[in-house]
């Protein structure tokens, strides 16, 4: 890294020799390199094409993924497959099939402004369907019975409102199909029925209700169905198959926890009872046969996934699947059109799993690859489901990884938060997790309140909670790891992305004395900054994060009082901050702002900085530098 002038007046010093000193330091008794944790899969995210004879997948070309294809019937004949795309700056972030043709998505050095191309099964055809500066593209509809056209949205019209599309993938024309140009209430969600007409949409109303949109056929004017406080949610999955004013949704409207149930469009009101609820977690997922037109299966997640089954066909499926490939988590990713090819994955805490092709007719199973074949996952952490309470008595869930060499006593522990943070931590296999056990470190991971899946209250209790009681569950976690002699207190490092890089910051910050180091990645360090550096597309829900997090005006003591920025006297422990300057979620000015005010007071700060990322590295010769650094920092300071 060479010496720039960052925002903020901050001169970063090439800091190669402290990193490399820091590698060097490593203490690895692992037979594992961080390359085999964090190197480009050969084989990943297979899909079938809608006739069922090719397959596709992502591999590295130039340490880059790219798409691949070959013939069914030569699956596993590395030898047969094809390479189509030739992208060397970015990875391909996702694809799809669309007839003969594949549709994928790559941004530019992390700016998450996706353009959507396409190209032809044999590679040729290649273009870039939204060629746009500065516009960012979502997916509405693949319209799977439609040729040659898809839906998609873009903000090209204006930085903060996304405008519905249909697009054809042959001649790139695109039509307008609905005008979103009122900011006061934008349009956030476009939702087709099953024949591609768009016929539900929701916009944000008052800053923080959102009302439900329907209409009956493309050329009328949409109504209002419902509205309801953003605390609520009615979630559109897709229409019913018998009934074109009927919708599968997912709602917490009226309870506590999300559940599956039917809703009629034109009175707004539930249909008959729930048709899946759980005591614990919400639920939101459900699963249809394009094909047989019914609804399939529910999967809901407790400490691990779990499946209803609405269908006895798909029921008989998983049962035939789990029988063949037991101890794995077992999913469908992807089928042809006639249903009867389907791609599997298998998933673990100690693998990334394999891929097979299921022959429905034959019921044969055949195994393609595994996505990390040079990783034994015998020599893997397991990921074990814990519970705790917190100091006010909540039940708080999470997932404790104990290394690889057997040790459970007086261990160095790293407390790891999950950014968002308006998502959870699932159980499952994770390289960063597995590095640091394969060092000789337990990880603890803390589904903290504000956590989703958990029910309506105890998100709300999160609620300009930042570094106070969403902290104090981190903080519980670690004394719960002490008293049950898991942990050494005087070996607790706090490390985390996005959102847990504010908690790791608020960690070395507001309980200084708890953590021997701390690191932040893509962090937050000024609620205020923070604010005023969102990407435009979040604007529309802006009122919405100011009830979440805090309002600028009407906050401002609790604001300034839950920035780390604001307290670096009480900072002590050694801290390492690293950022993606092109970072479009937090602005690198909030990593600035921290390092400059540490390094000023003489406190030690690591600051990586790469140029070609935005929030989180994704470059794979980027990911091995950060993890290398990461453990010599750890290594040092526990």
């Amino acid at each position: 890294m060479v010496e720039k002038q960052l925002p903020g007046d901050i001169s970063l010093p090439s800091s190669d020799i402290e990193i490399k000193k820091l590698i060097q330091q490593r203490r690895s008794q692992s037979k594992y390199s961080v390359e085999d944790f964090f190197r480009l899969p050969e084989k990943s995210r297979y899909q079938l094409s809608p006739d069922g004879k090719f397959i596709s997948y992502l591999g590295p070309y130039k340490r880059r993924l790219n798409l691949f294809v070959q013939k069914t019937e030569n699956t596993g004949l590395e030898e047969n497959a094809k390479r189509i795309t030739s992208m060397d700056d970015r990875d391909i972030s996702w694809y799809f099939w669309k007839d003969a043709r594949l549709v994928f998505a790559k941004d530019d050095a992390g700016d998450e402004n996706f353009h959507l191309y396409s190209i032809h099964a044999d590679g040729s055809g290649l273009q870039d369907l939204t060629p746009f500066k500065d516009v960012r593209i979502n997916l509405i509809d693949e319209l799977e019975d439609i040729e040659n056209e898809i839906i998609i949205s873009m903000n090209n019209n204006s930085p903060e409102l996304f405008d519905p599309y249909r697009l054809n993938i042959v001649t790139g024309e695109l039509v307008q199909l609905a005008k979103n140009d009122n900011p006061a209430e934008p349009i956030d969600v476009w939702m087709c029925d099953h024949e591609g007409r768009i016929r539900i949409a929701t916009k944000v109303t008052g800053g923080t209700n959102t009302t439900l949109l329907f209409r009956k056929t493309e050329d009328e004017p949409f109504q209002e169905v419902l509205t309801t406080d953003f605390r609520e949610s009615v979630s559109p999955l897709f229409f019913d198959f018998k009934n074109p004013n009927v919708v599968y949704v997912s709602s917490n409207q009226g309870r506590d926890k999300s559940v599956i149930t039917k809703l009629d469009l034109t009175t707004g009101k539930e249909i008959g009872q729930p048709i899946f609820s759980h005591e614990e977690v919400d639920v939101s997922m459900l699963g249809y046969s394009r094909k047989r037109k019914v609804p399939t299966a529910i999967s809901y997640t407790t400490d691990k996934r779990h499946f209803y089954f609405l269908d006895k066909m798909t029921e008989e499926r998983y049962a035939f699947l789990e029988e063949k490939l037991p101890g794995y988590e077992v999913v469908v990713t992807a089928t042809n059109k006639d249903e009867d090819k389907f791609m599997i994955r298998t998933y673990s805490d100690r693998s990334l799993g394999a891929y097979y092709l299921f022959d429905q007719n034959k019921k044969e199973l055949y195994k393609i690859t595994d996505v990390s074949p040079w990783i034994n996952e015998a020599d893997m952490a397991a990921m074990q489901p814990i519970k705790y309470k917190s100091r006010d008595g909540l039940t708080i869930n999470g997932y404790l990884t104990l290394p690889v060499d057997g040790a459970q006593k007086n261990l160095p522990v790293i407390i790891n938060p999950h950014g968002g943070p308006w998502v959870r931590d699932h159980w499952g296999y994770n390289p960063e997790v597995q590095v640091m056990a394969n060092e000789g470190y337990a990880v603890l991971q803390i589904n903290y309140r504000g956590s989703t899946g958990y029910g309506r209250k105890f998100w709300e209790m999160s609620f300009k909670q930042w570094g106070r009681t969403m902290q104090d569950d981190l903080t519980d976690g670690v004394n719960w790891l002490i008293k049950e002699g898991i942990a050494d207190p005087k070996r607790v490092a706090i490390y985390g992305g996005s959102y847990g890089g504010y908690a790791a910051l608020a960690g070395a910050a507001f309980t200084p004395d708890l953590y021997a180091c701390a690191i932040d990645y893509v962090g937050v360090s000024n609620l205020f900054t923070f604010m005023k550096t969102i990407p435009p597309y979040w604007k529309p829900y802006l009122d919405m994060m100011y009830e979440m997090v805090g309002n600028p005006e009407k906050d401002k003591e609790y604001m300034a009082a839950a920035s780390p920025v604001f307290h670096i006297d009480k900072i002590k422990a050694p801290l390492f901050v690293i950022q993606g300057a092109n970072d479009p979620r937090v602005n690198i000015d909030e990593s600035d702002q921290i390092v400059k005010a540490l390094r000023a007071r003489g406190v030690e700060v690591l600051y990586m900085v790469k140029y070609d990322e935005g929030h989180g590295f994704h470059n794979e010769e980027n990911r091995f530098e950060v993890y290398k650094a990461m453990l010599g920092f750890l290594n040092k300071h526990l």
